[in-house]
Order: structure tokens, then C-alpha cells, then sequence
């Protein structure tokens, strides 16, 4: 059995590649950043090192590396006859992945069990934006490629912290992950993935984390950072900021028990398990690696806006999602360039034109004019 994996960055090779090997794959990482394919190339393992409690050392082999921007030809190959795809490369660059994926589908042998393909991004039916660029690449020719593939949507979790120096291809983890994948369009014929489970609906399950785990780690990191403290543990070690991300976290799941019908109390244990492993002081996570891409962060369908915009239309609490967003909006950092482009932006714009601009919302929202009056407070702080 054979996957080719998009994103042979630490995520790739620290959760699903690891997770791939273990379920029997060789493994055939794609990537654009030449260093890094020619480190993987330069060795016959690497292992993942989970810290913290419970942490163990995992070897993982039989691999190798092929750059997608230098040889697209040899990636095009691989997917024509492997049996799963996976990516971990960003939801804005499935749209560079899928040429490749199309032109890997239209080699396949037709009588090939179809390749399972499962986009493992922080977003909300990932896989459905591939799919999606897959086909409009297609055009007319979609309906005879359509049958090669099996397109799962996925939601994964597992905390991938900047890696110290020197460590190689070597990976640094948490010990703890999930991935919930999408069952029925596998049929009776499911990937080989030791420790996923397959649901039915995979709705509340990818919110549940998107809302909980993404909008926990980026209110931790854009209040510490305000604050002045460097990494998310230590963040959390302050009794105040603890507070507001809690208060946060229970918004959403508010929201998340209203719309999903999820047992509070169940949800209660999920928020308390994600903020203890956030304080896992062994994982040398900083505000500045999970706050980064604020533009990002705070667009409509993301972390802070998805989750407030449809609370204040059902008319729950969000007060501290949009405390959230304010201390987002003070995230400077002049090494990460959408930092940059938001700072700039708070100058320029008044605060109705940034509010749209940026979250997506309509002026006729109900969470519209909360989140102008804190784009408000940061421009008067600014002295716009």
C-alpha cells in the first residue's frame, strides 16, 4: 500500500505521516521547500518524540520526499498508483495541490480501487475545497475522473509546536491526537489509519475541535501576547487570561450544544481536557507561532467570527469571543505578514470598512457592530 502525503512539514510528519506508517503505508511525502525534501531524502527514519505525560518515542520508516515544484511529473506518478492522498499543507494551498491530484487521477488505471483522498487541515470540509478545485480543473472531463477517487472529509488534532534547533526531521509532539474521518464514502473499504475513528457525521466533531481547540489556542496566545508572556503555557499560568479563555471556551459550547445537541457535560470535560494539554509546559509552544496569520484567524467562516456570528443569531452569549477578536486585533508582530498587513489595515480603514473587510460580516449582522466598537477601541489605541 502506498500514500502520498502533501506537506512533509512537522504536522505532516509528526501526525498523519506517523499515523500512515503505522497503518502499513510506504510513505511518499510531496513538498515545495527543497532543504527540507533533501533532509528527508539524506535518511532511512526519523522518529516522533511525544512529551509530556504518556509520551513515547515512535521510529517511523520506509519513506522518501519528492519535490512538487521541481519534479511535478514524479508526484503525478506516485498518485496514479497510490491508494491514499492526504494533505497537511494550509487551506489556502489545496488550490496548488489539486493540478497534481487531477493529473494523478487522469493516469490511474480504471479498474484501480478509486484512491481515498483526505485533506487534514485546520478548516471545515477541507477535503470538499479540494474536491471542489479538482473538478473546476476537470471541466468537462470531471465525469470520467469522478469514479478514480473517494473524497473524505476529516477534522485532526494534535499540537505540533516549533521544533528545537538541530532536531532534524525528527518531530516533537503532544502526546495526545484525534482524527474523526468521514465513514460513508469509504463504504466497506476504509484506509488503513490505526487510531482514527470514522463517523457518520463528521459536523459536530470537526467544530467541536475547530471551536474549542483552534479558538482556545488563538485567545491564549493573542491575551499572552498582550500580556507580554512568550509561550502558551506560561499564558495560561495567569489566573486572568486563564479566565478569558475559558469564558470563551464555554461560549462556544453554548453554541456548539445548541446547534450539534452535544451534552454540556460532556462538552465541560472536552474544554477542560484541551486546556490541560495547552498548559503542557514540555511543549515549547509561543504566542507568537499560534497567533500568527491574525488576518486569517479573523475571517468569516474561522475560529473567533464562525463561531460568534452564529451564537449572537441565536441569541447566546459572546462577550468573550469578542473580547477574543480586540486582543487580536493588538497582535503585532513584524515578523508575520499578515500582523503587518492588520496593523496597517486598522490605520487605514474606518472601523465599519475594516469590520467587513476583514470578518465578513454584513452591517445588518447582530455581531456586526460588537466587533466595529472593538476595532473601534484598537484604532483609538492607535491614535487613528
Amino acid at each position: 500500500m502506498k500514500a502520498v502525503h502533501f506537506g512533509a512539514g512537522n504536522i505532516g510528519r509528526g501526525f498523519v505521516g506517523l499515523l500512515l506508517h503505522q497503518g502499513g503505508y510506504e510513505l511518499v511525502f510531496s513538498d515545495v521547500a527543497a532543504p527540507l525534501v533533501d533532509a528527508i531524502n539524506a535518511v532511512d527514519r526519523y522518529t516522533v518524540h511525544e512529551v509530556g505525560e504518556g509520551g513515547r518515542d515512535t521510529v517511523v520508516t520506509g519513506f522518501r520526499a519528492l519535490n512538487s515544484a521541481e519534479h511535478p511529473d514524479q508526484v503525478i506518478d506516485e498518485i496514479a498508483g497510490a491508494n491514499v492522498v492526504t494533505t497537511a499543507v494550509g487551506p489556502t494551498v489545496l488550490k496548488f495541490v489539486a493540478p497534481l491530484v487531477m493529473s494523478g487521477l487522469a493516469l490511474r488505471d480504471p479498474s484501480s480501487p478509486p484512491l481515498q483522498i483526505m485533506a487534514c487541515e485546520n478548516a471545515i470540509n477541507a477535503t470538499d475545497l479540494l474536491r471542489d478545485e479538482i473538478k473546476a480543473l476537470a471541466g468537462d472531463a470531471w465525469d470520467a475522473l469522478a469514479g478514480r477517487a473517494v473524497f473524505a472529509n476529516t477534522a485532526v488534532d494534535r499540537i505540533v509546536p516549533a521544533q528545537p534547533e538541530g532536531a532534524g526531521v525528527d518531530v516533537t509532539v503532544e502526546p495526545f491526537f484525534e482524527w474523526a474521518i468521514e465513514g460513508p464514502p469509504f463504504g466497506d473499504d476504509p484506509p488503513s489509519i490505526p487510531g482514527a475513528h470514522f463517523v457518520d457525521d463528521l459536523a459536530p466533531y470537526i467544530e467541536r475541535k475547530l471551536f474549542t481547540v483552534n479558538t482556545g489556542h488563538a485567545t491564549t496566545a493573542y491575551f499572552g501576547a498582550q500580556a507580554g508572556i512568550d509561550t502558551i503555557a506560561l499564558a495560561l499560568a495567569d489566573e486572568a487570561i486563564a479566565g478569558r479563555v475559558s469564558a470563551a471556551l464555554e461560549e462556544t459550547s453554548a453554541l456548539l450544544a445548541a446547534k450539534h445537541g452535544l451534552d454540556p457535560a460532556s462538552l465541560a470535560d472536552y474544554r477542560a481536557t484541551i486546556l490541560r494539554r495547552f498548559r503542557n509546559a514540555a511543549l515549547p509552544d509561543t504566542v507568537w507561532r499560534v497567533g500568527r496569520q491574525p488576518l486569517r484567524k479573523l475571517s468569516r467562516h474561522e475560529r473567533f467570527v464562525g463561531p460568534a456570528a452564529e451564537a449572537a443569531e441565536r441569541g447566546l452569549p459572546v462577550d468573550a469571543l469578542v473580547g477574543a477578536m480586540g486582543a487580536a486585533l493588538a497582535f503585532d508582530d513584524t515578523e508575520d505578514a499578515q500582523s503587518v498587513d492588520l496593523q496597517r489595515m486598522l490605520r487605514e480603514q474606518d472601523a465599519a470598512t475594516f469590520t467587513a473587510s476583514v470578518t465578513g460580516l454584513e452591517p445588518t449582522h447582530p455581531l456586526f457592530p460588537r466587533v466595529e466598537a472593538v476595532v473601534a477601541a484598537r484604532q483609538a489605541d492607535l491614535g487613528v
